[in-house]
């Protein structure tokens, strides 16, 4: 049994390893609309408060909402576009409004989903955790040069400071156990940082700009407003994130040893409607599992729920204090990139285990696997691919995790017949 203390700790560590996620969909969006600053701490901060409510939602487990599983929501980037887009043409009180009727949408439909597990045996669901972790890998190498975009992109300094928080990370896994060998990404983090403050390359700047204090306001930017056009966006928007949070239910259910029912999946998909309706309501963003926390899980081996029920209340005072909020962004990219590759590589290592229990040489499950794992880590790694595309389009094969899934449903469908491995998913009917 983990103190409280415990609990807290690893809680934090969890939000070390989602946070740059968490705060860039602001960042993006209140940038490319030009809003200002005060207005972006705003959205920040409306942004971490949401994901911590949200993922309290997840964590507990009640007869119509939660999956009970240890899941860390955020704010997904397949919205960024069609938000930037929505608020462009209109306004963000339309965008808002949008994402308030979109959540509404997924609590209705999630039970109606839940039926089509029967769609997801083995060879599937293998094959889009080890998607998952292998379109996320590349994310990390980009963090661990410097972050994409960055003027010292590619610097011997980041690298080297990657390197070090990574050789750090393996360290303390080699040579302790317990409580201290599950904080090692934190311990990794704090070590990394240190070295970049001593390097003159961490500045503390932001911490002391920020705010006090921050609330949440509903409708800080405006009543919602009704676009039959944005609505019908945002829907396509977050059906895209259940097929992508489906994959991390089936990732936490192989990192936690259980196997994922389909009321857990109906349950977890009801929260993340109720968290993007939140979302529309405070004028945050459309929230999803978060693939992220799933290589932390399998790394720290700590299972408990209530870690992540602690990192949900952390991320709710970082949201409501700024200057606290701050403190966590002074960590260089290159340090969260070496911390990055142990954990997607873990899901990665995660997914190719569930497919270790598939018989590649039966009926076509070498080719469901293959392919659908190409186009998945294609789809993430050449984006620009379908550039020229609708769209509707662009929204499902540029995301690497939902083209890789769709592409695994569809050859499971297609080429094995009544073939497909035996289902890792309990069915039991949904409430």
């Amino acid at each position: 049994m983990l103190s409280k203390k415990k609990v807290i700790t690893l809680g934090f560590q969890h939000v070390m390893a989602m946070y740059a996620g968490a705060v860039i969909v602001p960042i993006i969006v209140g940038g490319a609309l030009g809003l200002t600053d005060k207005q972006m701490a705003y959205l920040i901060a409306a942004d971490l408060f949401t994901c911590g409510l949200a993922t309290i939602l997840q964590v507990i487990r009640s007869k119509y909402f939660g999956s009970g599983l240890p899941v860390v929501l955020g704010c997904t980037f397949t919205a960024v576009g069609p938000i930037i887009a929505i608020a462009s043409t209109s306004n963000l009180a339309t965008a808002y409004g949008a994402i308030i009727i979109a959540g509404l949408f997924v609590i209705l439909a999630a039970p109606l989903y839940g039926k089509l597990l029967k769609f997801f045996p083995t060879v599937v669901t293998g094959s889009v955790v080890t998607i998952i972790g292998l379109s996320l890998i590349p994310v990390a190498m980009n963090n661990a040069a410097g972050g994409q975009g960055a003027s010292d992109f590619g610097a011997p300094s980041n690298l080297l400071l990657a390197l070090g928080t990574l050789i750090i990370i393996l360290l303390v896994n080699r040579f302790t156990k317990g409580f201290i060998r599950a904080i090692s990404v934190l311990i990794g983090l704090a070590a990394g940082t240190t070295a970049g403050y001593a390097m003159g390359i961490v500045s503390f700047s932001s911490v002391s700009e920020a705010g006090l204090v921050s609330v949440a306001q509903p409708f800080y930017f405006g009543i919602p407003q009704i676009s039959i056009t944005a609505i019908l966006t945002m829907i396509i928007v977050n059906i895209v994130s259940m097929v992508e949070s489906t994959g991390v239910y089936f990732a936490v259910g192989k990192a936690t040893d259980q196997k994922v029912e389909q009321r857990q999946i109906v349950g977890g998909l009801r929260s993340e409607g109720l968290a993007i309706m939140l979302g529309g309501i405070f004028n945050a963003f459309p929230y999803t599992a978060f693939s992220q926390n799933v290589g932390l899980i399998s790394l720290t081996r700590v299972k408990t729920r209530d870690v992540i029920f602690a990192a949900g209340g952390i991320m709710l005072v970082l949201g409501l204090l700024p200057k606290l909020a701050a403190l966590t962004t002074v960590i260089p990219n290159a340090v969260l990139g070496g911390a990055m590759i142990v954990m997607f590589g873990s899901v990665a290592a995660a997914g190719i285990s569930i497919l270790s229990e598939v018989d590649l040489r039966k009926g076509n499950n070498l080719m469901i696997a293959a392919c659908s794992i190409a186009v998945g880590l294609g789809s993430a790694t050449l984006p620009q691919m379908f550039d020229q595309l609708p769209d509707f389009a662009k929204m499902l094969l540029q995301n690497g995790i939902v083209s890789g899934s769709l592409t695994a449903i569809v050859l499971n469908l297609f080429l094995s017949g009544q073939e497909a491995e035996a289902e890792p998913v309990e069915i039991k009917q949904a409430s």
